[in-house]
């Protein structure tokens, strides 16, 4: 069952690495420019974003297994029509499909090992699966740069389909066959609904309001009346998508805090390297993914250590260490007046280190401080937290670096990621050493 579980997570960030070398041949073969060809990640995490705690509540209520193969089988699909894709816009509708597959996949993948996984090897499990991931975002740029510089950029697409083909052979024989719990109200289609208008409202009003800053006037009101709608919706449904008490929990509040602040620093230097190596340096796309697989290396090495630290010490102790060392690794460039390749490249390095230590303490945090029923819904809003920081960091880096900024950009872009560097160690400190006690756990 892990390993299926593995395989499926690696999906999201195989595609997130790969593309990101893929971005400047995509911008030259479309003709356009780097904020318009932004959509492509923008969308992606957009969607990732607004489905998980759809899909995790879906999946907490009719069981995972449906979820988890349905969700392989529509990815497959959907890397196939990328690949043939005729038009950016097609190629962005193909990639906002594979969001909404992926992001089905996820949560209740999550929600297996916390159903099925003892407490004392949890942490373990979590940082196998974050290991994968890790995997897949090493490999993503190194695997990018050569389908690149053999087939373009539409190989990257075609490269999933082995992928897929494995994860669906395996998942269909490990996944079990477990009910969802059985529930007594209807499922809360409105809150979903009101959810996805709230994230979606919130992408469009901070990406076309640097554009049409008019939009502004009538947006910002009527995104805050349907917030409030939103959360006294959910505050009055017996069974909600998104219960807003459950961030009055500290672990589960801290976890999704730090998971997003150090997800907006690690995806924004993550978008800027290819683009600066690219256009600045002259690197090629090999040189590129190789450059970037210093950033996710470390990653799978430290990841499942990471998770076997959680179980020994605590979730506290290796979330808290990764996001010092996600900091130690952007100071220097945030404080760097020139930008040189020999010093970004040991900086990557460092932050991969950061992350993989605390990727799966914080991931533990957040599901274990609810109930095991709710184990996809709580899966579901932590990697919405996490692809919040994603789309933040990406918004950012279209915006410094489409308007002319030239390396002034892209120190300005260091200096964001570094932020939420700091933000997310201060929100990490707020966890608790040892899991927090809710319900016993399943024999």
């Amino acid at each position: 069952m892990l390993i299926a579980v593995a395989l499926g997570a690696l999906l999201a960030p195989l595609n997130s690495t790969m593309i990101a070398v893929a971005l400047p041949d995509i911008v030259d073969d479309f003709d356009t420019t780097v904020g318009t060809v932004g959509w492509l990640v923008t969308s992606y995490l957009l969607a990732l974003a607004v489905v998980q705690p759809v899909a995790g509540k879906l999946g907490d209520r009719h069981g995972r297994r449906r979820f988890v193969v349905g969700g392989l089988a529509i990815f497959g699909l959907a890397s196939l029509g990328a690949a043939l894709a005729p038009s950016l816009a097609f190629l962005t509708g193909f990639r906002v499909l594979q969001a909404i597959s992926g992001a089905v996949v996820f949560p209740n993948g999550a929600g297996l090992i916390r159903e099925l996984v003892p407490a004392d090897r949890r942490g373990g499990a979590f940082g196998i699966v974050g290991g994968s991931i890790a995997l897949a975002a090493g490999l993503g740029p190194l695997i990018g740069g050569v389908l690149v510089i053999a087939g373009g950029w539409r190989a990257i697409f075609l490269v999933n389909v082995p992928f897929v083909g494995a994860a669906l052979a395996i998942a269909w024989r490990a996944v079990p066959r477990r009910p969802g719990v059985v529930a007594a109200t209807a499922f809360d289609w409105l809150g979903a609904a009101l959810l996805a208008t709230v994230l979606i409202g919130s992408a469009l009003l901070v990406v076309e309001g640097g554009h049409a800053p008019a939009v502004l006037i009538p947006g910002i009101p009527l995104l805050l009346v349907l917030a409030i709608v939103l959360i006294w919706w959910e505050l009055r449904h017996p069974d909600p998508v998104f219960q807003p008490r459950f961030f009055a929990i500290r672990p589960f509040a801290a976890a999704n805090a730090g998971i997003s602040s150090s997800n907006l620093a690690f995806y924004t230097v993550l978008l800027a390297t290819p683009i600066l190596l690219t256009r600045h340096l002259d690197w090629s796309s090999l040189e590129v993914g190789l450059a970037l697989a210093l950033l996710s290396a470390p990653m799978v090495v430290l990841a499942p250590i990471g998770g076997r630290l959680a179980d020994r010490y605590g979730r506290r102790l290796p979330s808290v260490a990764g996001c010092v060392v996600l900091t130690i690794g952007l100071l220097p460039l945030a404080l760097a007046a020139g930008l040189s390749p020999y010093a970004l490249l040991p900086c990557l390095a460092l932050m991969g280190a950061g992350v993989g230590l605390s990727t799966a303490g914080l991931q533990a945090s957040a599901i274990e401080a609810l109930e095991p029923s709710q184990a996809g819904v709580a899966a579901g809003l932590f990697s919405t937290s996490r692809y919040i920081g994603s789309f933040a960091g990406s918004i950012a880096l279209a915006r410094l670096l489409d308007h002319g900024h030239g390396l002034a950009g892209f120190h300005a872009v260091f200096l964001i990621a570094f932020a939420g560097a700091v933000v997310s160690v201060l929100a990490t400190m707020a966890l608790p050493v040892r899991p927090r006690a809710v319900v016993p756990e399943p024999a």
